[in-house]
Parts: structure tokens; sequence; C-alpha cells
């Protein structure tokens, strides 16, 4: 899914002037004609079907190691003032993945940011990436998408969702032609000049990201080496492949103040530089799941004897990932223990790295059904409070749960986990894996009406409100025969099933509004 739809959204806006006192930013003059809330009732709608697209990637590893770069850069911002105590609360502010080979990145209405694989596996540090979601954030909290949108305003939100969800489908073929018939067919020609950023626009972002960069601790070289790999891949023919260098096309300019500006910031040593290359591989092997493209991805451990220790471990760690999708145990296992042992024998050693291979190690336990080992290893690694330790070691109890007889440490692991998940999506209640989780370990406790309960909200949190609303209703069947205990259970069941009705009626509503307005008088 090569999604491009910030491109379509940023227009040209004048730069903003900064003094000893924060000065109005660009975006804060649209609040009155475009608000906050329809901006992030806008992205709610695209993130709606985006989240139900299968190339839309939910791995807890990869999207834990994007929040300890995002979660940062964010605190920056507030730090500076660039978030606004109006798009703080407001905004999603929530990164996420694209199974895509290109190299591309993108801000959507709302705060939500994409990242494609495709770039994660070409980044060689932390603060690469970090200087690409800066920069995105940057345009966020500037508010350039809500800028643009100002100036046609009686298009309503469902009709720019529809353009914007139309522009993510063309795109996914990879054609200009066919991404501009959308466009002309939408009845969106103005839109049409706004397929490039504004050298404004860019050198805003630039200059704002590059302080949120600096504030968050990362390296400010990270800019400037970003953007001369973009530049020596724009000097070849990509073949749709940098869809980023389109959206944002680099200039002499932009690139000369990067590196002056990396210069004067001086420069600071990588964190964790043995984490990236393990979630940079990651990223490689995710990008594409065909047989034939984890076979390759198995066989890249033969990697030259001269190659550097970063390297090899990016190579074992790829062959030990690919291995376990292809359920060659045996491989997986030797891979893996190569791979320990690279980071091990580093110099400076990397426990994050450590972590993220015994994160392998677990699901390659599971995988050769050794599901109590797997249990007192994930235990360690949910200890943190993480999200990724948390659903392995839901997985993990679920597994050793399975087993007949049931071994009695796998009931109270069980029962632990099951409170865990439950506190965790009583805060984080969009959380679609998590709430899978908890049905599944609802149902193995004999939970019947919170397992169904626990579904529908999974539905719920990938915008399946048809689906969650079925659920809903055969848990209100189930209730009439359910025990005091779950009464409980019975109301939360009642409660949710009228407030996701209500939802589906309002957007049919809308729905209704937004044909008749494009009905000819």
């Amino acid at each position: 899914m090569a999604l491009a739809a910030a491109a379509l959204l940023w227009a040209a806006a004048p730069p903003m002037l900064q003094a000893q006192v924060r000065l109005p930013a660009l975006g804060e003059s649209v609040s009155a004609d475009f608000s906050v809330a329809a901006e992030r009732k806008l992205g709610d709608q695209i993130m709606r079907e985006i989240r139900r697209d299968p190339d839309y990637v939910d791995d807890p590893q990869l999207l834990d190691y994007l929040q300890t770069i995002w979660q940062p850069l964010v605190r920056s911002a507030r730090t500076r003032g660039e978030i606004g105590s109006d798009t703080d609360t407001l905004y999603a502010w929530e990164p996420f993945l694209v199974r895509d080979r290109s190299v591309n990145a993108f801000a959507l209405p709302g705060g939500f940011v994409g990242v494609h694989l495709g770039l994660m596996a070409i980044t060689n540090s932390r603060d690469e990436l970090a200087a690409v979601l800066a920069h995105e954030m940057s345009h966020v909290t500037q508010r350039h998408i809500a800028r643009s949108m100002v100036n046609e305003q009686r298009q309503s939100m469902l009709g720019m969702a529809a353009l914007i969800l139309g522009v993510l489908a063309a795109s996914k073929a990879h054609s200009a032609e066919a991404t501009q018939a959308v466009v002309a067919g939408s009845q969106a020609g103005m839109l049409q000049g706004q397929l490039n950023f504004s050298r404004d626009m860019e050198r805003e972002a630039d200059r704002i990201g590059f302080g949120v960069l600096n504030g968050a601790g990362f390296s400010p070289a990270g800019v400037a080496t970003m953007f001369e790999k973009l530049e020596n891949a724009s000097r070849l023919n990509d073949s749709g492949g940098f869809p980023y260098l389109r959206s944002h096309p680099l200039t002499t300019e932009r690139i000369g103040e990067a590196r002056a500006r990396a210069h004067g910031a001086g420069n600071r040593p990588q964190s964790h530089p043995l984490e990236h290359v393990l979630m940079q591989a990651r990223a490689r092997v995710l990008m594409d799941a065909g047989v034939q493209a984890l076979q390759r991805q198995q066989t890249s451990d033969a990697v030259s004897a001269a190659a550097l220790p970063s390297e090899r471990l990016a190579a074992l760690y790829a062959s030990a990932l690919a291995s376990l999708q292809l359920r060659d145990w045996a491989r997986a296992q030797a891979t893996l223990q190569q791979a320990l042992a690279v980071v091990r024998n580093s110099p400076h050693g990397d426990e994050r790295a450590e972590r993220a291979l015994q994160f392998l190690q677990v699901q390659l336990l599971l995988g050769r059904g050794e599901a109590l080992r797997a249990l007192e290893l994930s235990n360690t690694l949910a200890a943190d409070g993480s999200r990724a330790g948390l659903l392995l070691q839901a997985q993990a109890a679920l597994a050793a749960a399975a087993a007949t007889p049931r071994p009695p440490q796998a009931t109270v692991a069980l029962q632990h986990s099951t409170e865990a998940l439950q506190t965790w999506v009583a805060v984080n209640s969009h959380d679609a894996l998590a709430w899978s989780g908890l049905a599944q370990s609802a149902e193995q406790l004999g939970l019947r009406l919170r397992s169904v309960r626990a579904e529908a909200e999974a539905h719920a949190a990938i915008g399946d409100l048809s689906g969650a609303i079925d659920r809903l209703r055969a848990g209100q069947r189930a209730s009439r025969n359910a025990a005091p205990a779950e009464f409980v259970d019975a109301s939360i069941i009642d409660a949710r099933l009228r407030e996701l009705e209500g939802q589906r009626r309002q957007l049919a509503a809308d729905l209704r509004g937004e044909r008749s307005r494009e009905e000819p008088n």
C-alpha cells in the first residue's frame, strides 16, 4: 500500500516567522474554519478503512520499537510548544506501519503518521528514522493538512475521506495515471496542484523537525545522512520505489541547510545501534511474506567472512525470522544462537538487541510445542510492561493452557495474563490484538460474556462496526442464561451495543447527507 494521501492535502503556505516569544504557527489561523476536532474525525474515518487493509501491519515488536523513537519526539514537541493544548488532547499522535517495499512515510489528518516497512529497511540508524518522523510530525503540528482544506470548506469530511481513500487504492497499484484519474473523477481537480509540497512548507517542517529531533536527544546528523541517502536514490530510476522523493522533493537548498544544521549542532553517539540493525532486518523480512522471498531471506546468513558484525547480525536475524515463518525450526535455532553470540561478543553490548532475539526464542519454543519453557521466558520479557511483551506472554499462556492435561501453573499464568490484558485494554481501547488475546484467554477460563465482548471490541477497533454489533447481540442472547457473577459483563454489553448502534446510525446519516449534496439540483 503505497500511501500518498498527505501529498494531496498539503498546499503552499508562507514561512512561519519565529522570535524569542513563540508566534502563532501557520496552521493556527485555520482553527475557526477547520477545527482540530473536525480534523481528528476525518483522520479516524480514514484510519477505520486503513486498519482493515491487509497491508496494515500490527507487528508488536516493530511498533514498540517505533514508539521508542516516536514518544521522545512527541515529548520534545510538547516542551518546545509545537504541540498545543488543543492538539495534544484531540490528536491521536499515533504512528502505524504499512507493508510496502517502497520508501515512504506520510501524515494523515488528526495526528496519524504512516511508515512503510521499506523506509525502515533502508535506515541505518535510529537517528535517520527519527529524522523522517520528526519531519512528518512537524507537518502535523503546523496543521499544514487543515490549512489546505480550508480553501475548499464546502467539501464534506466524508467526501474528503473518500478522495483520500481513493488515492490510497490507486497508489497501491504504483500508477501515477490511476492516481490522477481518481483525483479528476472525484471532482477534486483543485488538489491536482498540491501533489508536491511547497518549498515554504518543506523548509518549515525541516526547521521545526530539526528542533524537535535535537530536543529529543537524537543526533542531528540523522537528517543530513537521510537526505544524502535519498539524494543518491533520486539520481537513479527508482521504478516507483521512492515515492517519498515525489511527495517531499529534495532541493540543493534543503540538503545544504540540513548539513549546516548538523555541523553546527555537533554529533552524538548512536544509542542501541544493534537493536536498530535487528528491527531493520525484521522490516525487510516482513515486507514480503511470500515463500520465495522468505527462502531468499533464509539464505541471507551466508555473508562474507569479512562482513561487519552488524551486517552479519542483520543477516542472521533475517534468516532466523524467515526460518520461523517457514517452520524450519532447526535452522531457526542454529541462526538464532549465532546471532546471540554476535550480540554478546560485541564490545559495546546491547541489552535491547539481546531482548529482541529472546522474542524470537519464545516464538521458536512455541512453534516446537515447548509452551512451558516459552511461558517462563515470556514472563521475563513482559516484566517491563511493553505491549510486545504483554501480547507474547498471553500467547504463551494460551499455548500452555491448551496442553492436555493442563499443568497447574498454566491456569495461574492464564489468569494473570487475562487480568493484564483487561488492564491494558481499559487504557488502550483501540488495540485490536489485545482484545483478540483477551477474547481467547477469557474463553479458556470459561468467562463467556467477557470473551464475546472482547471479540466485539476487536471488531470495533478495526472499524468493523457491523461485526462488533453482531457479536454484542450474540452476547445479549447468551446473557439470558448467564450466571449472576456475569451481571457486570452483561451490563457492559448492553451499554456498548447501544453506543455502537448509535455510531452506525450517525455514519449512515452522514453518508446520506453526503449523497444528497452530490445529487444535482
